[in-house]
């Protein structure tokens, strides 16, 4: 059996989670579905659940999922020719039912280290603690969508930009730098340029940010070219690390 045989989900104020994920597209579920079912306490934070895992294709054909990940779990039992919609509705049902995850709605602003824990500020004013805080946000740091002549600040179409947490890491020393995306025309949305911040060459050891000691970045947020495939690996590989026991 995989996970804990109760559940743990069920925080107080002043909780402490083993790890917490920030995003809750590609990278942070599949490394929150792999932490949990390995037996750790795990807050999966996004902005809209109604995202969760949400791909930039209409369906699933030809994603490449790799074989043991979540996403090709799901996949596996669907039609192939399932719309993207119906597999987000399966994959945040098995993000659900995963014990060990608290799946939240909320918006982090802010990180705070201290010898132990990361204190992470919200938009909507409680704060939330881990052991280990893993930011996952895709193109959401200071993210900016430009349609045709019209600019918004997000980070894809109907969700807004990660601004104060991009801004908090810059206070923190961590050199950010600009990136750019383009996502093609998909069921009637329009195509559209993302402007988005990574770290700058120098500002991650492996997946870990050099400035924090108990941060990391996982996914499109992190530079370089990114696939669904190279998206999950990167994702099973930083769960490896992170359950590999301390010193």
């Amino acid at each position: 059996m995989f996970g804990p045989t109760t559940p743990r989900s069920r925080p107080q104020p002043g909780h402490l989670y083993d790890v917490a994920v920030v995003g809750a597209g590609l990278a942070g579920s599949e490394l929150a579905w792999r932490l949990a079912r390995a037996g750790q306490d795990v807050l999966l934070v996004s902005q809209a659940l109604d995202h969760l895992g949400n791909l930039y294709q209409p369906t699933t054909q030809g994603a490449g999922f790799p074989a043991g990940s979540v996403f090709a779990r799901v996949q596996e039992a669907l039609a192939p020719d399932t719309d993207g919609w119906t597999f987000h509705r399966h994959l945040k049902a098995e993000i659900e039912s995963t014990a060990g995850i608290h799946l939240l709605q909320s918006t982090v602003t802010a990180l705070d280290e201290t010898d132990t824990e990361v204190v992470l500020s919200t938009w909507e004013g409680p704060t939330l603690q881990a052991r280990v805080c893993v930011l996952a946000v895709g193109a959401f740091l200071k993210g900016r969508l430009l349609i045709g002549d019209t600019l918004e600040e997000a980070g894809r179409l109907s969700e807004v930009a990660y601004d104060f947490l991009a801004d908090d890491l810059a206070r923190s020393g961590v050199w950010l730098i600009g990136a750019e995306q383009t996502a093609g025309a998909a069921e009637g949305a329009p195509a559209y340029d993302v402007r988005f911040l990574t770290p700058a060459p120098g500002e991650l050891s492996g997946f870990q940010v050099a400035r924090l000691e108990r941060v990391y970045m996982l996914g499109r947020c992190t530079p370089g070219e990114h696939t669904y495939a190279s998206v999950l690996q990167d994702a099973a590989r930083l769960a490896g690390e992170l359950l590999e026991p301390g010193p």
